[in-house]
């Protein structure tokens, strides 16, 4: 039997719906409005739409979707050539300092192009080495302490410089004349962290039955439709171990309708090269340890 909603999980839905939006910005939805156990995302409803702080393309309702149009379209409000973004996660092997031992860690988001491959480094943004500094002169200090829960500013500018410059709708042409530096810094990470907010992997395994143990062993098969249930993505599970039957890594696909900064993410369930993971059929998913 699946374990009732714990105050972890009630906290952690109301905090998706703040994590879509920059600090600072009046007249949003109170997020409180919706408390309630959380339950898994409807594959045919957006991810609550996120405001960008200022200047960001203002893109029409009925856009494309990324990867699925063959007609030219507004640059600054279609994702091309990297249309399918993957929300990874990791489950680390011991407890980050200010994290806990239920904390699924965000490595990034990545645009990939369509196929499966993917390009790096790809100057359609400027790069930035100083994450924190740059979210600190926009006032982003919930962002950052969400961002310190087992990650450091290495990976945050790692992840910035070599996958968000490849996506083209964060372009400084795309702000137009409201532009300063890294504005699309702070719109990279809060709609990355607030994804990641709303796919709890721990929260949606909990409720499945499946808790890290060290004696047990879990169906690959059974973890993957659970996810995927939840999400209503495609999910690719990465494993770790001689023999990959550590779990290591979930990766949540979604196409964009619009520009990252204000579209909407939409789940994405077809095939495409890579999608298939690592993991033997029975896996194990290890509890932390502590430092």
């Amino acid at each position: 039997m699946a374990p009732s909603a714990s105050l972890r999980s009630v906290f952690t839905y109301a905090s998706n719906f703040v994590s879509q939006f920059p600090l600072g910005l009046s007249n949003l939805p109170n997020p409180l409005s919706a408390l309630s156990p959380q339950t898994p995302l409807n594959p045919d409803s957006p991810i609550t739409p996120y405001h960008p702080l200022t200047g960001a393309p203002s893109c029409p309702l009925d856009g494309p979707i990324s990867c699925n149009n063959n007609t030219a379209a507004d640059s600054c409000c279609f994702i091309h050539p990297g249309g399918r973004l993957l929300l990874t996660q990791f489950w680390d092997e011991k407890v980050h300092v200010g994290g806990s031992e239920e904390d699924w860690t965000l490595h990034g988001l990545w645009p990939d192009l369509c196929d499966g491959s993917y390009d790096q480094y790809c100057g359609m943004t400027p790069q930035f080495n100083d994450i924190a500094g740059v979210l600190e002169r926009y006032g982003q200090d919930d962002l950052i302490a969400d961002m310190n829960r087992g990650t450091n500013e290495h990976l945050w500018a790692h992840e910035y410089n070599k996958h968000a410059t490849c996506i083209n709708t964060l372009a400084p042409s795309c702000y137009g004349e409201g532009y300063t530096p890294g504005l699309e810094v702070v719109d990279y990470f809060t709609r990355a962290f607030g994804l990641f907010k709303m796919l709890d992997t721990y929260w949606a395994l909990q409720h499945a039955g499946i808790e890290p143990d060290y004696k047990k062993t879990y169906s690959l098969a059974k973890i993957q439709s659970t996810l995927e249930d939840f999400s209503g993505s495609r999910v690719i599970l990465r494993c770790g171990g001689r023999h990959h039957n550590v779990l290591h890594e979930a990766w949540y696909v979604y196409f964009v309708k619009g520009s990252l900064q204000s579209g909407d993410f939409v789940p994405a369930r077809d095939t495409f090269k890579g999608d298939s993971g690592n993991c033997a059929q029975e896996v194990r998913y290890l509890p932390k340890r502590k430092r």
